[in-house]
C-alpha cells in the first residue's frame, strides 16, 4: 500500500528532476518571456504549442518558463531575425522536434518500466515509481545517445541526399510530378482488432513489440527505412525497388515464423512520392494502402509499374503471378500481381 508520505516524497523527487532538466526552477510567465526576447506574446505562444504543449491559460501569472527556455527560444528567434529561417520553417522544425521528443520520452520511460518489472519482479505501479526514483542514473546516457543517433542519421541522410541528386536527371525535375522515386511498402496484421480483445495488457504489449521490433530490424538491416507505424500496420520506403522487394518478402516470411503472430499481408509499389513532416504522400502511397487492404493473408501485391521496374534481374529472384484487374475507386482499374520470392 502506498502511503501519503511516499506520495509526497515522489512528488518532491519529480520536482527536483524537473528543475534539473530545465536548469532551474520555473519563474517566468509567457509575458515575461516575450518581453525579454523582444517579440510578441503570440510568437512565444506559437513556439510553445508547436513543441506539443497545451495552451497556457493565464499568460500573465502562470510561471512555467525558466532561463533555459528563454535561452533556447532566443537562439531560434535569432535565426528568424537574421533571415536564416522564416516563421513557417521555424514552426515546422519545432513541430518535428516536439513530436519526436514526446514519443521518445514515452518510449524510454516505458522501456525502463519493463526493465524494472522483469529485473526486480515487481508490479507495474512499483516499477513506475522505481523509474522516477532512479531516472537520474539514465538521463545523461539517454541525452548523449539521442545526440549521437541524431548525428549518425543526419550524416547518413546527407549521403543519401547527395546520391539522390546525382542520380536525378533533368527529365525527372518536372514540377508536375512528385520529386522522389521510392519503393513504398505496407505490412498489415490481419484480424488485429479481434486479436487485441483476447489478450491481456502484458500479452498485447509483447505481441506488438514482437511485430514492431521484427519489422524494424528487417527493414533497417536490409537497407530500407521505416516511415511510421499506424496501429496494426507498418510503412517503409526504399531507394531501390529490389531492396523494397527483398524487405517485403522477408517481412512476410519472418513474421510468419513467429509463434502466435497473426497472419500478415503486404503491398509494394515503385513510384513517386512527396516527403514532408516526416511522412510520405502521393498517389503511390494511396495505391499501396488500397492494395494491402485487398491482399489475401500471406500475399504481397504489386502493380504493373512495379513488376516492370523489377526487370529481368529481379525476376530471377522473384516469382510474379497475375492477381487480376480491379477497380479500386479513385484510381481506376489497376492490373495487380502477387510477388513471391524463390527460397
Amino acid at each position: 500500500m502506498i502511503r501519503d508520505t511516499d506520495l509526497e516524497r515522489t512528488r518532491l523527487t519529480v520536482e527536483a528532476r524537473v528543475n534539473s532538466l530545465l536548469n532551474g526552477q520555473p519563474q517566468f510567465t509567457l509575458v515575461d518571456v516575450a518581453e525579454r526576447l523582444g517579440v510578441e506574446s503570440r510568437i512565444v505562444r506559437r513556439f510553445w504549442t508547436a513543441m506539443g504543449f497545451p495552451a497556457i491559460e493565464d499568460e500573465e501569472n502562470d510561471r512555467i518558463f525558466t532561463g533555459f527556455d528563454i535561452e533556447m527560444m532566443r537562439r531560434h528567434f535569432d535565426k528568424l531575425s537574421a533571415g536564416q529561417l522564416d516563421a513557417t520553417t521555424l514552426n515546422s522544425l519545432v513541430l518535428a522536434q516536439g513530436h519526436m521528443a514526446d514519443r521518445i520520452a514515452l518510449w524510454q520511460y516505458e522501456a525502463l518500466v519493463e526493465f524494472a518489472q522483469s529485473t526486480f519482479e515487481i508490479d507495474d505501479i512499483a516499477a513506475r515509481y522505481w523509474v522516477i526514483d532512479h531516472i537520474d542514473d539514465y538521463l545523461q546516457l539517454l541525452e548523449d545517445q539521442m545526440r549521437y543517433v541524431w548525428r549518425r542519421h543526419t550524416a547518413a541522410f546527407l549521403r543519401r541526399a547527395d546520391l539522390e541528386l546525382r542520380r536525378r536527371g533533368p527529365e525527372k525535375n518536372r514540377p508536375d510530378l512528385p520529386p522522389l522515386q521510392r519503393a513504398v511498402g505496407f505490412i498489415d496484421l490481419v484480424a488485429f482488432t479481434s486479436k487485441s480483445r483476447e489478450l491481456g495488457s502484458d500479452q498485447l504489449i509483447t505481441f506488438i513489440r514482437d511485430f514492431e521490433f521484427t519489422c524494424r530490424e528487417i527493414i533497417t538491416e536490409n537497407g530500407a527505412r521505416l516511415v511510421k507505424t499506424v496501429g496494426d500496420a507498418v510503412i517503409f520506403i526504399a531507394d531501390d525497388v529490389k531492396i523494397g522487394a527483398k524487405v517485403a518478402t522477408e517481412l512476410v516470411y519472418q513474421l510468419g515464423k513467429i509463434e502466435g503472430m497473426l497472419p500478415v499481408r503486404a503491398s509494394l509499389l515503385w513510384g513517386r512520392v512527396v516527403s514532408s513532416f516526416g511522412d510520405i504522400f502521393g498517389p503511390t502511397v494511396n495505391l499501396a494502402s488500397r492494395l494491402v487492404d485487398i491482399a489475401a493473408e500471406g500475399t504481397i501485391l504489386i502493380d504493373r509499374a512495379t513488376y516492370s521496374a523489377l526487370g529481368e534481374a529481379g525476376l530471377s529472384t522473384y516469382m510474379v503471378l497475375p492477381y487480376g484487374q480491379q477497380d479500386l475507386g479513385g484510381t481506376g482499374k489497376v492490373e495487380i500481381f502477387e510477388l513471391k520470392r524463390f527460397r
